[in-house]
């Protein structure tokens, strides 16, 4: 799978679009606003800048977009109007991988910019917006150009499939799963773990070089809290997805070494992880890590069902598409909302987020 032209998120504004399926990624921005705030108010208030050029990285389409956006705007108004200072203008740079609906992002654009002048009596020419296509594994701007950088539920996508997940005969590893779970033998944490780790790295060393001197980050991704990789809270419903291509191939919809070539380009890192990373690389000094949970809890087992399993399917499907084709998507996703919705009660599924908020070294 080449990650970077197979990955997006389901586009347009349908029933199983991401727009209309990303309440969590919702929440998520929600519990991290504060630390976004906090951010880039202490940045403006270093140098009080006429302009802010900000980039959103790992964008994605729908409402939640341009949510994080106005969240910035708004904390710098917040404090100019503290101040007596001036607005700065915006230059936001909003980024995701080529098959993204920038299309939509953009058909929302005049209404996002009405908004601004009635609410806060931002003039036209106060924040312009674009969009910028390409994997953020690789350089996406000049040098000393970024003053603030966000990521939401973006850097848990990996750049690739691991690399060591086949022995020597070239046999998967991992037979049955399709990510990180109890069964998986030893090779395959170790393989996961590499790759979040080269990525990782990476993506803070480009993200060095493209940013001002002091510039800030803020970025937020499902993580876990153990260390143990293996924990029922890092997988978020990998298992149930898994189950059910399983029972695929005991009914011969699929082949069972289709299955067992498919694995998630996904990793959910522990803090210390996260902690080793930042400090081995050595760029950026880490100033707050918030560690907040997201559960689907609900007594309404039919609508958990329905909710959990549109939400896997509006980040999943162009993955399952390429390598399973789109046959078998719509009946792969009622068993498995009828799966989750069996799920006992007591095993709430879980996610573990984490923000945390750097600033770049001098």
């Amino acid at each position: 799978m080449d990650v970077k032209t197979v990955l997006s998120m389901v586009g347009g504004t349908g029933d199983t679009s991401y727009v209309n399926n990303s309440e969590t990624q919702k929440l998520a921005i929600s519990n991290s606003k504060h630390v976004v705030e906090d951010s880039i108010q202490d940045l403006y208030c270093t140098s009080y800048p006429e302009s802010l050029n900000i980039a959103d990285l790992g964008c994605s389409s729908g409402p939640n977009t341009l949510l994080v956006i106005r969240g910035i705007i708004d904390a710098i108004h917040e404090r100019c109007c503290q101040l007596c200072r001036p607005m700065p203008e915006f230059r936001v740079f909003l980024n995701d991988l080529p098959g993204n609906d920038f299309n939509t992002i953009f058909r929302s654009l005049a209404g996002f910019y009405d908004t601004l002048k009635e609410e806060k009596g931002l003039p036209l020419g106060t924040c312009f917006i674009s969009g910028v296509p390409g994997s953020f594994y690789r350089r996406l701007f000049p040098r000393n150009c970024l003053d603030f950088v966000h990521s939401s539920y973006s850097l848990h996508w990996l750049s690739q499939i691991p690399q060591g997940l086949e022995d020597e005969m070239g046999e998967s590893l991992n037979k049955a799963n399709i990510y990180m779970a109890e069964s998986s033998p030893p090779p395959v944490f170790k393989a996961y773990l590499e790759q979040f780790q080269k990525d990782f790295s990476l993506f803070l060393k480009l993200r060095s070089e493209e940013m001002t001197s002091k510039g800030r980050m803020v970025l937020t991704l499902i993580g876990r809290r153990t260390e143990e990789p293996s924990s029922g809270e890092s997988r978020f419903g990998w298992d149930l997805l898994a189950q059910e291509l399983n029972k695929m191939v005991s009914k011969g919809v699929i082949q069972k070494a289709k299955l067992d070539s498919f694995d998630l380009p996904y990793y959910s890192p522990s803090a210390k992880e996260l902690k080793d990373v930042i400090a081995a690389e050595g760029s950026f000094s880490l100033e707050q890590l918030q560690i907040t949970k997201i559960t689907v809890n609900t007594n309404d087992k039919k609508a958990k069902g329905q909710l959990v399993s549109k939400c896997i399917r509006a980040v999943t499907e162009s993955m399952l598409v390429n390598h399973f084709g789109e046959e078998i998507i719509d009946d792969l996703f009622e068993k498995f909302a009828k799966n989750v919705e069996d799920h006992p009660s007591k095993e709430k599924l879980n996610q573990v987020n984490f923000t945390f908020s750097m600033t770049k070294k001098v």
